[in-house]
């Protein structure tokens, strides 16, 4: 299996501080201290449940969500962890189904993601400020599934 560089494009601090931790096997140990405890939610109905309860945290007034699932990714490099879809007023949220073995703030990072899709398309400053104003640790949960990712990669898992 090829390894595939989840912090190209991390400014070089970023990559320094987790690149040993990859290399020397030390991924699991990190997120296991860090995030001893994983998620309960394993349906797509409690996933649709728990993305809608955060919709409606913080913003109520966008359109309702139409669907969530967890959904198998074929291949990382091309996809991402979750995704979205808006077509005739219907707005669908896909989450990576190796998401259902991750920590609960790993899940929630990734629909709050597509959430804040819902309002800003692009990444853009305003996206990652609704990003941090529906989670304040996202970017730190963002860079720690990246880790898991790479750990998922390895198939290793955390739990």
């Amino acid at each position: 299996m090829t390894k595939i560089d989840y912090f190209q494009g991390y400014p070089q601090n970023i990559r320094d501080q987790f690149e040993p931790l990859i290399k020397n096997g030390e991924v699991r140990s990190y997120l296991l201290n860090k995030y001893p405890i994983g998620h309960q939610i394993n349906s797509d109905k409690q996933l649709y449940e728990y993305a809608n309860k955060l919709k409606q945290s913080f913003m109520k007034k966008s359109p309702p969500i139409t669907k969530v699932k967890y959904v198998k990714q074929k291949n990382l490099i091309f996809t991402a962890l979750g995704d979205h879809t808006s077509i005739s007023g219907k707005h669908e949220i896909r989450i990576a189904v190796c998401l259902k073995n991750a920590p609960e703030e790993m899940l929630q990072m990734l629909v709050v993601h597509e959430l804040a899709h819902f309002q800003e398309k692009d990444h853009t400053r305003a996206f990652y400020n609704l990003c941090v104003h529906m989670q304040p640790d996202y970017c730190d949960v963002e860079v720690d599934t990246l880790l898991y990712q790479s750990m998922v990669d390895q198939d290793e898992k955390l739990y």
